[in-house]
């Protein structure tokens, strides 16, 4: 008896030539993978397990057997993605950049530490905050998780300067003197400028406390040269998302540029983590889909990456001179591939963001700083990794942000957004 597959065949039908080839997707945290990418993981590695490192010569690591080319996928995946990121020490196993961080906080940090990390309305990921995986590690059993600025408190949040999109440096190098973290975390989700990096790693070293850099939404950016260099700057951990700016599958990755000394001391961590700790079996098959997209990023991802942020650029200019407010705009708008657009006089963020949907232009409704309810927000937030792979440059940006200026006001604008997304139907940088 054959089992019918047709409705489920049709759906995804549905949504391949809704998303490929109507909507302009302009969520940040997605990307579209090239098709060697996607063509490489349907393979048997869909079926098999293979927990712990690969096996060397004379070590067996693997709790599984028949595992051999499982492992020289893992380990080339492995050497070429610290050839890209210039790193000592990486991790391929975890199966997003949550999982990343996940492994961080479950190998480093114990009940009772205290971590210093970006609020979730100046853009910190929710990971980072009281109900993520970083607040409950810190939480002892029975007691209440402790908030705000006194010493004894379990989660402080970087302090910001006065436009809420920069951590200040100087005000967060008081805090870790006064309060001691376990660990300082930098990165955002809704990420728009880099992180003073250097001078706090600077005030970390000298009480011997990690700084973990989430770069889930820009580790594309950074692989490109086009946003900061975390390692370089002094990050103990490099995690971030192999899907976003760096278009790949649904995967993570754990970087490290540690010497000698530092990767005794803190690279155990991530390991452990890793492994037995946020993943057994590492869904294998889309670690050669991994390795593919490295490739992609060491050939293309500078031209990338430069053409994203100037999109970026282009489309939040271009939004707030037609009068639709774009956050930022004293610095530019942003320095990656996020804008943040103020949608208030419109509306609730969500009901914006579905207007947009209805147009068939895809975005997500987001936290600006001072907004409180995660649930009915004042902003949206936009990312052009997507489009701008499929070729879209700063004169289709404009074009782009008309049509948004006109659905955010009511406009029914749905033909042509069509119109210009079946100009840009073809895949750069593969």
């Amino acid at each position: 008896m054959t089992i019918d597959i047709h409705d489920i065949e049709q759906l995804l039908e549905q949504q391949e030539q809704w998303r490929q080839r109507q909507a302009i997707n302009l969520i940040a945290s997605e990307n579209t993978p090239s098709e060697a990418v996607r063509r490489v993981q349907n393979s048997d590695f869909m079926g098999r397990y293979a927990e712990g490192h690969p096996n060397e010569p004379g070590k067996v690591n693997r709790y599984y057997q028949g595992t051999r080319y499982i492992d020289e996928i893992e380990r080339q995946a492995r050497t070429e993605i610290m050839e890209l990121f210039r790193a000592r020490q990486a991790d391929v196993r975890p199966i997003s950049g949550n999982a990343s961080n996940t492994a961080i906080a479950l190998g480093y940090l114990r009940g009772g530490d205290t971590v210093v990390a970006n609020s979730t309305d100046a853009g910190g990921h929710i990971s980072h905050g009281p109900v993520g995986v970083f607040g409950r590690r810190i939480q002892n059993r029975g007691q209440v998780l402790k908030l705000g600025s006194e010493k004894s408190v379990n989660l402080h949040y970087l302090p910001l300067t006065e436009d809420h999109y920069h951590v200040d440096a100087q005000k967060t190098i008081e805090l870790i003197e006064r309060v001691s973290p376990q660990l300082v975390i930098m990165g955002k989700s809704l990420f728009l400028f880099p992180e003073p990096v250097s001078e706090v790693a600077a005030a970390c070293r000298a009480k011997n406390i990690p700084l973990l850099y989430d770069g889930a939404h820009v580790l594309g950016l950074i692989a490109g040269g086009q946003f900061q260099d975390p390692l370089r700057e002094g990050a103990t951990w490099l995690t971030g998302s192999t899907h976003k700016t760096f278009p790949g599958p649904q995967r993570g990755v754990i970087l490290g540029n540690l010497d000698e000394e530092g990767e005794k001391k803190f690279w155990p961590a991530a390991d452990r983590g890793v492994f037995p700790g946020s993943s057994s079996n590492h869904h294998l098959h889309t670690l050669p889909a991994l390795l593919v997209a490295t490739r992609e990023m060491k050939l293309y991802g500078r031209d990338y990456a430069a053409q994203i942020v100037r999109n970026a650029q282009a489309l939040g200019r271009s939004l707030d001179e037609l009068g639709t407010p774009v956050e930022a705009r004293d610095f530019g708008y942003t320095k990656s591939h996020i804008i943040a657009v103020n949608v208030a006089q419109f509306g609730a963020g969500v009901e914006v963001a579905k207007r947009l949907e209805a147009n068939d232009i895809i975005v997500n409704y987001n936290m600006l700083p001072g907004d409180e309810d995660p649930r009915n927000p004042s902003g949206l937030r936009i990312g052009v990794s997507e489009m701008t792979r499929y070729g879209m440059d700063e004169q289709a940006m404009g074009e782009l942000a008309q049509l948004m200026h006109d659905a955010v006001h009511g406009q029914q604008v749905k033909e042509q957004v069509n119109k210009l997304r079946a100009r840009y139907t073809e895949m750069q940088y593969v």
